[in-house]
């Protein structure tokens, strides 16, 4: 094995731990007073910004037939704000068209979080398939009964591969268990094809009659009502499917006595299970409910015949009471998973498929089990197990854990490629897990009376921060970085910035979050902790020179090295892909920002080649220099400069205002070396 470069990654790494550490201290100084949410959303505020929709939709290069909608804005106690756009087109609405515009406080826009990506324009705006043919597709994929479906509403779909001409059909109807459905489904304009489907009303579990002796929130007049201040309420359905139900009434302010058969037992549970994730929300986030409008929701009880179940529906949350209708559903800690899913809807809008629906279903499990953490009470002690007190198992197992989510035997414990196919209650296990891990750290130890043991999927040890920490950066995260289809790639990246937002860039609070990330394989992040701060103020490229090792660089290791069998144009450090002589690739990468405010942004680099490939027609070797994922530029054996370096540029005017990943990246076949070496990357604002 010809390897010229072994052993050539020690000083790179040497030189990362020394620049990393003297940061820390710092960096959490820096970070001291932030650890606070954002204000409640303000009106005035999302109005300023549809006002200057039109100006908006200009500054970032956005096609003329699109039009800004806005869903919320959030300010930061810096005066920074992050505005969370929807999309139409030529009218037409755009579902995937999401994303985030993060503005510094003079409202200059610093960097840019697209869902997928920027461009939303389809390759034909005519559809071939009629509505119709996509009612009919929709009434296919829907599996209840009596239903009924939309005929068809033309929309722009993003779709992982592209923008689409599609219908959107909404079919409603009552599965054969007795749960509600309102299904969307995406039919292709051009094929007729099914791309996609979801349900609005999102499932979950819960178990009996927990909360004990309790003060409940109730409203007085002629007679005491189960509503609260902020408008939580509750009612009976007296086992129908269907309707409001009746608002709980009492003469005495008393309610319930704990047991099945007063049906205000289950009433009290799921009223106190409401407020309780109102106030965790509003208190230690300082979200003004669901809708972060100050307004509470419904929940009503005794839903239907026997049925096992509880659910969110985008406007309430229902209660079944059952098996033999005896052990009703009203658990605390499904009470804050169910109502979060309104917040997930409400904020980052994560699809239920694919990477996004194990991240929408665990955030449901994080801030279930934060409600739970945050009510502390004695009947219910906080832990870190889901559906603990269901018994469903018939064992007495929980339904999931975070510390282990495999110990439920479906879900899954590390992140890999392929967790996107399976269901979001199971593709959720990693996001659990880092919950977990970032939250008490990994091993073995016990936390109010239960035992846990949490492994790591890279054998490293993590240390925990605490779990109201870690909640403030999942739901900084949630609120301010992620988009519809989100995936834990993001989720790192997200984690990482909300971190720095928070605490500080060298915190050991992003240092932590970060390594419970890298601990179930979560993929590595262009975005670091020691530098710059999160998507609200942009970073500028890092350690263009590579003198710093590895630091702002993410990629294989052993390619940033001072090796003197190539020379650095400047300095002692460069990156080497290549020269190995054996069959292989080398990649290292980094996000920046490019600022909106850029004239002619561009950016350099320094590019040297020598091979010891002998033909004049054949590329063997090749070496990309990648924007958000587009070659730019690229090289081979054949190219020429040989054995000098030679200055390249790229355009970076498209980019304007938003947040650009570049990536040098090298393929060798099996033998005879080619050496790609760069040096000097900087950029010109």
């Amino acid at each position: 094995m010809n390897r010229l470069k072994s052993g050539l990654a020690t000083g790179g790494l040497l030189a990362l731990a020394l620049a990393i550490s003297p940061a820390i201290p710092a960096g959490a100084a820096a970070g001291a007073g932030r650890d606070k949410a954002p204000a409640p959303e303000s009106q005035s505020l999302k109005a300023t910004e549809q006002s200057r929709a039109a100006s908006s939709a200009s500054a970032l290069g956005l096609a003329s037939g699109e039009k800004l909608i806005v869903k919320s804005v959030i300010a930061d106690p810096n005066g920074a704000t992050h505005v969370r756009y929807e999309r139409t087109l030529d009218g037409l609405r755009v579902i995937g068209g999401d994303f985030v515009s993060h503005k510094d406080s003079s409202g200059a826009v610093k960097s840019v979080t697209w869902n997928l990506r920027k461009n939303v324009t389809p390759s034909t705006m005519t559809p071939t398939v009629s509505k119709s043919q996509a009612h009919e597709a929709g009434l296919a994929a829907s599996k209840a009964n009596k239903e009924t479906a939309t005929p068809g509403e033309l929309v722009v779909f993003q779709s992982a591969t592209g923008p689409k001409l599609a219908y959107e059909v909404i079919t409603e109807g009552i599965k054969a268990d007795q749960t509600p459905t309102r299904l969307h489904t995406i039919v292709d304009a051009t094929t007729g094809k099914t791309l996609t489907s979801w349900d609005d009303v999102k499932e979950g579990t819960g178990n009996g009659i927990f909360v004990g002796s309790v003060t409940l929130a109730t409203t007085a007049g002629t007679s005491y009502t189960m509503k609260d201040t902020h408008g939580n309420y509750t009612t009976d359905l007296n086992q129908a499917t269907s309707g409001n139900g009746t608002t709980f009434t009492d003469a005495d302010d008393v309610w319930g006595n704990g047991l099945q058969s007063n049906r205000q037992s289950a009433a009290v549970d799921a009223h106190y299970g409401a407020g309780k994730t109102y106030d965790y929300y509003n208190t230690q986030l300082g979200r003004a409910g669901i809708w972060n409008n100050g307004t509470g929701a419904r929940s009503r009880v005794h839903y239907g015949q026997n049925y096992v179940n509880a659910f969110w529906d985008g406007t309430q949350m229902t209660y079944g009471d059952g098996a033999n209708n005896a052990a009703p559903l009203v658990e605390l800690d499904v009470a804050g998973h169910e109502m979060s899913h309104g917040v997930t809807e409400n904020t980052a809008g994560l699809a239920y498929s694919g990477d996004a629906g194990g991240l929408n279903e665990s955030t449901s499990d994080i801030f279930g089990t934060a409600v739970e953490w945050y009510a502390n009470n004695a009947s219910d002690t906080p832990d870190y197990l889901i559906g603990e007190k269901i018994n469903l198992n018939g064992n007495g197992t929980p339904l999931r854990y975070m510390d282990k989510p495999s110990k439920d035997g479906a879900s899954k414990d590390c992140w890999s490629s392929s967790l996107g196919g399976l269901d979001p209650h199971y593709s959720s296990g990693p996001l659990n897990h880092w919950y977990y891990l970032a939250s008490e750290g990994s091993g073995a130890k016990t936390i109010n009376g239960v035992s846990y043991n949490s492994p790591t999927c890279n054998a490293s040890t993590v240390t925990g921060i605490g779990h109201t920490k870690v909640e403030k950066i999942w739901y900084r995260t949630l609120s301010t970085y992620l988009t519809s289809s989100s995936n834990y790639a993001a989720a790192r990246t997200g984690v990482i910035k909300a971190a720095k937002d928070l605490y500080g860039a060298g915190s050991a609070e992003c240092t932590a979050v970060d390594n419970a990330m890298g601990a179930i394989s979560a993929p590595a992040s262009t975005e670091t902790c020691g530098t710059g701060g999160g998507g609200g103020t942009g970073a500028a490229l890092t350690n263009g020179g590579f003198e710093s090792g590895q630091t702002g660089w993410t990629g294989t290791t052993g390619p940033i090295t001072n090796n003197t069998g190539r020379p650095a144009r400047t300095g002692s450090y460069k990156l080497w892909l290549g020269g190995n002589g054996t069959a292989g690739s080398e990649n290292e990468s980094q996000t920046f920002a490019v600022p909106s405010t850029a004239t002619s942004p561009t950016l350099t680099y320094y590019i040297r080649i020598d091979t010891s490939e002998t033909t004049t027609t054949s590329a063997y070797d090749t070496a990309t220099v990648q924007i958000n994922g587009v070659t730019k530029q690229s090289y081979s054996n054949l190219s020429t400069p040989k054995a000098s370096y030679v200055q390249k540029t790229i355009d970076l005017t498209a980019y304007k205002g938003t947040n650009v990943t570049l990536k040098f990246a090298d393929t060798e076949d099996s033998s005879l070396q080619t050496s790609f070496v760069i040096d000097d990357v900087s950029t010109n604002f």
